[in-house]
């Protein structure tokens, strides 16, 4: 059995995190971070042991069924398991119970035993039972068992870094600067080769575009290190929440999975028989978060794309894959796939997106599998439908890892 470890270290950033705008409105008093049903149910587990017990009721899918909607078989039958890859999630708190979770978890689902370590690198993080803790802490863990979980799934052989940060990300500015000291450690010490995050708040949660965009340096220094970063679209479809948990009312984009240096990952709905099998194609699952950015402009490689989306910034999503509980489990599942790439290659990535969307109209053959069917509206507010092809929704659609794995390491070189 491997042990955890516990890292912590004060790092230093030359970028200022605090932001160069003026804020257009006072900080409202109410501040929140939206979680996940998955993740709100795992909160209320009192042990590690029941928390992995409810993951699949949580994630509405098992292990095997993961494993066969996304064809991963063939390639651990070449050993591409994620041996010698290391899976980072960014998460404010952590669970530093999460060795006994995802060792109960692989125990029960057959899974090899997880290396798994937490890092602190933004300053010690208090345990959820501390004084002064926010109440918060508790889905935060939740949120990490997922990650943590989707990742061992997909990747057994992956390493994982839990890297935790000290204060709660609750929409807008809040907790994102510790997420950068996190980020800019890991390109510092090439620590990991694929970035996870499964959190978002709405670009216009921001008190201004500048405060917005003295984070976009960090995920660029990430890409540069050869680190593949992935975030969540969102769940609440084509809008969002203000800081102060009331609805925008109109269409809106999450950031980080915005941002012109990360892969941002919708949702589906799987339709599996109890073998996994499909019995029909995926759907868009219906909060999945997608539209186009006001903050970010259309990027080079969503040229062709845009002629038919129209879009006249960065959009998103880049792809999809189950996200029934929430995008916070979609991304983890696809930065998996990435690790599988690597460990192909035998390199890191870095920035995917221009050789994915090269990728994508070359379809089944790539390992791209169009999903045709769903859209997104909510609160609403109207969305935007699935279509065939790249659409604004759906991204190029899911993937087949036997055949998308080779594919992208081969766009990549």
């Amino acid at each position: 059995m491997r042990r955890v470890f516990v890292l912590s270290a004060c790092v230093a950033t030359a970028v200022s995190l605090s932001g160069t705008g003026t804020s257009a409105t006072a900080a409202p008093t109410v501040k929140h971070h939206a979680f996940s049903a998955a993740a709100s149910l795992l909160a209320g587990a009192k042990t590690p042991e029941e928390r992995a017990a409810l993951t699949d009721r949580a994630l509405a899918a098992t292990v095997n069924k993961l494993q066969v909607a996304y064809n991963t078989k063939p390639l651990f039958d070449q050993g591409i398991d994620g041996t010698g890859t290391v899976l980072a999630t960014v998460v404010s708190y952590g669970d530093k119970n999460i060795k006994a979770y995802i060792d109960s978890y692989s125990r029960s689902h057959g899974l090899p035993a997880a290396d798994v370590q937490v890092l602190e690198p933004a300053g010690k993080v208090p345990a959820c039972s501390d004084p002064g803790t926010p109440s918060d802490c508790s889905s935060w863990g939740g949120e990490t068992d997922l990650d943590v979980a989707m990742f061992h799934t997909l990747a057994p052989k992956a390493k994982i870094l839990v890297v935790a940060t000290p204060t709660s990300e609750t929409q807008g500015m809040d907790g994102f600067p510790d997420m950068m000291t996190a980020i800019d450690y890991l390109a510092d010490h090439h620590s990991a080769t694929v970035i996870s995050m499964s959190l978002g708040t709405p670009e216009d949660d921001f008190d201004s575009s500048a405060q917005l965009h003295t984070l976009d340096a960090h995920f660029k220094k990430a890409t540069d290190a050869g680190i593949t970063v992935t975030a969540s679209s969102g769940d609440d479809g084509s809008t969002g929440t203000k800081k102060d948990d009331t609805p925008w009312g109109k269409k809106v984009v999450s950031f980080p999975a915005a941002s012109s240096f990360v892969t941002a990952v919708g949702g589906t709905v799987l339709h599996q028989n109890s073998n996994g099998t499909r019995t029909s194609p995926d759907t868009v699952w219906p909060r999945s978060g997608g539209g186009v950015s006001h903050e970010y402009g259309a990027p080079a490689w969503q040229s062709e794309v845009d002629k038919t989306t129209h879009a006249t910034g960065r959009s998103l999503p880049d792809i999809s894959l189950l996200g029934t509980s929430g995008t916070s489990q979609s991304s983890p599942l696809f930065a998996a796939v990435v690790a599988l790439a690597s460990q192909k290659a035998g390199k890191g990535l870095g920035f995917i997106n221009p050789a994915l969307y090269a990728l994508g109209s070359g379809g089944t053959a790539k390992g791209i599998v169009d999903v045709t069917s769903g859209s997104n509206g909510y609160n609403g507010v109207p969305g935007y439908s699935a279509a065939t092809g790249f659409d604004i929704v759906s991204g190029w659609g899911t993937v087949d890892a036997a055949k998308f794995v080779p594919a992208l390491v081969q766009q990549i070189g």
